[in-house]
């Protein structure tokens, strides 16, 4: 008993001792945490919005931070890309703008981003408070305080600048391009663009991604493909004043939306709050005829870009200045060359950037943009080098111009420098804030926001480019920039004004129709068409047809430069073979097409609804899409095939080429299945045909489902044309392509009632009327759908080459 009260007592010294000791060391360790100033003292400083210290021993990057549950805004980018349009990780690529703040919790700071899309609007605090702890918000960082002043402290920033803030490890993935991940001994602060400055603080790093089993397109574009190094950047910038006034959005001002939830909204009134994303811009005298504005929007260009293109970028992004000009500003807009020592990620700068890439690809116009408002606070254009070539390559290939040795090729030159100059418009135009208008081209080219394609006519037997593309500002974009930046001087935004601007472009008939209502192959819409010409869509297919007609019969030794080989007659012919594939999209459109717009209701003016295209138009537009998958649209000049040689030796087969199955040759009846099949995939859409089907029994002019397949196997096997070499594989696409319909999910069963119709019409068909060497095989094969439901002659069908963008 003594003893173990003796041993009671020592344990009880014993975890008295422990504990002072504890408490001795962890006031020691709460001590040793270093002032600010102590701990920064042989560290590189830059004092600014966030300032900067960077510990060049250590390669490690300090924030100081003060600002503590202060909104301001975050962005992340690529400065440096992989240079792959099919990766999609682009130099100058935008991330994410995110609205966050620094929280401290003990030892700890967090980065949190604020939730912007549910709010509450109201006075009352505990209201707002309701809706804040109703929905998540996120943590995206977390850092350990280093050293302190009071209440600023010092974090180490440096992982969360190295880590895969823009999701590159993922996209690598996402694209079959291997699996990645980042490697800390090849990464680093980038310093020379690491910056702090009043109102934003510019942080880059370079990080090293390395990993395995490298797809095609790493291996394409980097010397080593075990190891992508990329820059990434990553900008704080002070959340903009409260003078900014945001602007209701409507669906026919041709601007993109920013929204929220207001959960203080009245009964009677839509929780959904829609603005328009515009730059701020006011004028200095608004009630005066003309006016400077009080800030102008000034882009900056990439010096890096070579002439003539830069002055064809530089005049296109200038036509902006006409838009502003036509609501009263003076100088408003503004383009110029980025200064040297200026950083093009720089959140303070608007910019035009030429990009590189293996293969030609798509052009970008991104923003920075305040969440809560719709304020675009940086524009960032991002410009595909390999635009101009492709267009050049086009201009040549439709004229042929090389029949001397003193060929002129500035009228060619000059279309591909006018397309450029549009595409530098238009791309700008989507950081103004406004959206793609893809009726804009049926429309007499009101708006450089449509893709166009260019606009070509015969002359004397050689091709005209004069005209091949438009030149400054149309009506609708004039309209755009009235509605998104007119200024209406100390009493804001007048709603009465708005629906002014909206009701006089509806007068002149401008069209708008956006992506939603176009990018998709089973758009309902009528109008509003990618790389498409003219207000009569059947016309202008017709024209193109005979463009392409009289282009394939130039075709021949002067469509090469000396020096070029006869096997790169391919490249110059891919676009003009499939010089129809875009007006074609737009002639599909039409069947089983609606006639729509955009509407809000208002007082005392009736809707113009929604109305089925004519019957005619559609009975038209089937006859073209059905024509344009016959041999005898297909096929190429005998003349042409000859001089084609295998590629040769020291030339390169690419995505530009056809896909064939005969090996290195040019394979022209392949070319003919992937041009046929491209068509017949139109016409034969399932969410096309059940709209045919539904519109067809409404309106008994039109043909139904049943007799838009019975004419597809009339041209292709119950009366098929003279032989080309072309028709067993073109059959055979049409058939493949009437059971892809089939196999779509989406297919009513009604119209898939009507297509077995057509199908047991073939069936017999086979079995009683054909004169085919292969009837009996084919009938057997019929059989065997009908007992099991699958055709077993399906096959894939050769992919067409690239055609957007152009």
């Amino acid at each position: 008993m003594l003893m173990s009260r003796q041993q009671s007592a020592i344990r009880s010294v014993l975890q008295c001792v422990l504990l002072v000791t504890t408490l001795t060391m962890s006031a020691g360790a709460f001590a040793e945490r270093e002032d600010l100033q102590s701990f920064t003292e042989s560290m590189t400083a830059q004092q600014g919005f966030v300032p900067i210290y960077y510990d060049e021993e250590n390669g490690k990057l300090y924030l100081s931070v003060s600002q503590w549950n202060t909104p301001m805004l975050f962005h992340s980018a690529l400065p440096h890309g992989i240079g792959s349009n099919d990766i999609g990780l682009d130099r100058g690529q935008l991330g994410d703008t995110r609205l966050v703040q620094f929280e401290r919790h003990g030892k700890q700071v967090f980065l949190r981003q604020l939730n912007t899309t549910f709010r509450a609007s109201a006075d009352n605090p505990a209201e707002k408070q309701s809706v804040t702890e109703a929905f998540a918000d996120s943590v995206i960082a977390g850092f350990e305080i280093v050293a302190q002043d009071d209440d600023t402290v010092l974090i180490d920033y440096t992982p969360y600048l190295l880590s895969d803030i823009h999701k590159i490890a993922k996209r690598l993935s996402d694209t079959d391009q291997g699996s990645y991940s980042i490697d800390k001994a090849r990464s680093s602060v980038f310093l020379p663009r690491t910056k702090a400055f009043d109102t934003n603080t510019e942080l880059e790093s370079i990080v090293t991604f390395t990993g395995s089993d490298a797809g095609k397109y790493v291996r394409q574009v980097t010397p080593s493909p075990d190891s992508i190094t990329v820059h990434l950047h990553h900008s704080f910038l002070a959340a903009p004043d409260d003078n900014y006034q945001p602007r209701l959005f409507h669906p026919y001002s041709g601007f993109w939306k920013t929204r929220f939830f207001d959960y203080s909204a009245a009964i009677n009134e839509p929780m959904e709050k829609k603005f328009i994303t515009r730059h701020r811009l006011y004028k200095k005298d608004p009630g005066a005829k003309s006016s400077e504005p009080v800030t102008p929007i000034v882009y900056y260009l990439d010096p890096g870009i070579p002439e003539p293109v830069k002055g064809a970028l530089m005049r296109g992004a200038r036509w902006w200045d006409q838009a502003f000009e036509s609501i009263g500003y003076k100088n408003a807009f503004q383009v110029k060359t980025l200064p040297e020592d200026a950083d093009p990620m720089d959140a303070r700068y608007n910019v035009i950037q030429w990009v590189h890439r293996a293969t030609r690809g798509w052009s970008y116009g991104s923003s920075i943009v305040d969440p809560r408002t719709g304020e675009i606070i940086k524009g960032h254009v991002t410009l595909g080098s390999l635009r101009v070539r492709q267009d050049y390559l086009i201009a040549l290939a439709l004229s042929s111009p090389f029949s001397d040795e003193q060929a002129d090729t500035s009228a060619q030159q000059k279309m591909a420098l006018d397309r450029i100059a549009q595409l530098s418009a238009h791309e700008v135009g989507h950081t103004l804030g406004l959206a793609h208008n893809f009726a804009a081209s049926e429309n007499d080219r009101a708006s450089v926001m449509d893709y166009p394609h260019p606009m070509l006519k015969e002359k004397n037997g050689s091709i005209d480019f004069s005209s091949a593309y438009d030149t400054g500002m149309g009506k609708w974009d004039k309209h755009a920039i009235e509605y998104g930046y007119q200024d209406f001087g100390d009493n804001g935004d007048n709603e009465d004004a708005l629906a002014q601007i909206i009701q006089r472009a509806k007068d002149e008939a401008l069209s708008f129709k956006t992506d939603f209502d176009t990018r998709s192959a089973s758009s309902a819409s009528a109008s509003g068409h990618m790389w498409d010409n003219g207000s009569d869509v059947l016309k202008s297919y017709g024209q193109i047809v005979a463009l392409r007609k009289n282009a394939l019969q130039r075709m021949g030794e002067a469509t090469l430069e000396n020096g070029q080989t006869y096997s790169s007659l391919e490249d110059k012919l891919v676009p003009v073979y499939l010089l129809h594939r875009y007006q074609l999209a737009a002639v599909a459109k039409q069947v089983g097409g609606l006639n729509y717009d955009y509407e809000l209701k208002q007082p005392d003016s009736k809707p113009a609804g929604q109305s089925m295209v004519p019957a005619q138009q559609q009975k038209m537009a089937i006859k073209a899409l059905i024509t344009a998958s016959s041999p005898d649209f297909l096929q190429m000049p005998e003349k042409l095939l000859s001089l084609i040689t295998p590629t040769a030796f020291g030339d390169d087969i690419t995505r530009e080429h056809f896909n064939g199955r005969m090996g290195t040759p040019l394979d022209p009846v392949s070319a003919a299945e992937s041009a046929a099949d491209y068509s017949l995939s139109l016409l034969l859409d399932a969410q096309r045909l059940n709209r045919l089907s539904w519109q067809a029994s409404q309106q008994r002019a039109l043909p139904g489902v049943t007799a838009v397949i019975n004419r597809v196997l009339q041209q292709h096997w119950y009366e098929p044309e003279a032989d080309y070499g072309l028709n067993q594989r073109l059959a055979m696409v049409s058939l493949n392509a009437i059971f892809n319909a089939l196999a779509s999910d989406e297919l009513a069963p009604e119209v898939r009632a009507d297509i077995d119709v057509a199908l047991m019409k073939f069936t017999r068909w086979l079995d009683k009327d054909s004169k085919l060497a292969q009837a009996d095989v084919l009938h057997s094969h019929m059989q065997q759908y009908w007992r099991t439901g699958k055709w077993p002659l399906a096959f894939q069908v050769k992919p067409l080459p690239p055609g957007s963008p152009i």
